[in-house]
């Protein structure tokens, strides 16, 4: 397995602000929003605490409009990626800086009708725009059972 790497980023997460959709100067969309994830956990002394991660994530091409026509600040999303990290001089400063972001490989918006997100599973949306394809999913959801609380089961493990 020598040279072998895995660049994989999973995120189940709420929007923290609608998406920003634009194009390259050769006409591509682009679509840039953050996603924050919730942590809790116990103190030293036995306390609960919430902590709060924002993910920079960026979509491309055909999961760009999806994103910026279906996601709004406060939809559920379920997000697979890689992570990338650009650097930059600072013009004022001089100093370099960082910013890592998440390139979205596959989009599955989650939550029922009337709630934000909307419930259609755009996967492989990056990809299949690469290669020409159209793999966006443009049956109505179903209004999920409010009993389904998680959108993984055990079935989805590959282990």
């Amino acid at each position: 397995m020598a040279g072998k790497s895995v660049n994989k980023v999973i995120l189940i997460g709420n929007l923290g602000k609608d998406p920003e959709l634009r194009a390259t100067p050769s006409g591509t969309p682009v679509a840039k929003f953050t996603v924050a994830t919730n942590d809790r956990y116990k103190d030293k002394e036995g306390q609960w605490q919430d902590r709060t991660e924002w993910h920079n994530i960026t979509a491309w091409a055909r999961t760009a409009e999806i994103a910026g026509e279906y996601l709004k600040k406060g939809s559920k999303v379920y997000i697979e990626g890689s992570l990338r990290t650009h650097s930059w001089d600072d013009k004022q400063t001089g100093q370099k800086k960082y910013m890592t972001e998440i390139v979205v490989n596959d989009l599955v918006l989650l939550g029922g009708r009337g709630e934000a997100g909307g419930g259609g599973d755009f996967g492989g949306s990056s990809r299949g725009a690469a290669s020409g394809g159209n793999n966006f999913d443009q049956r109505m959801p179903e209004a999920e059972p409010a009993a389904a609380s998680s959108p993984i089961s055990d079935e989805d493990i590959p282990f």
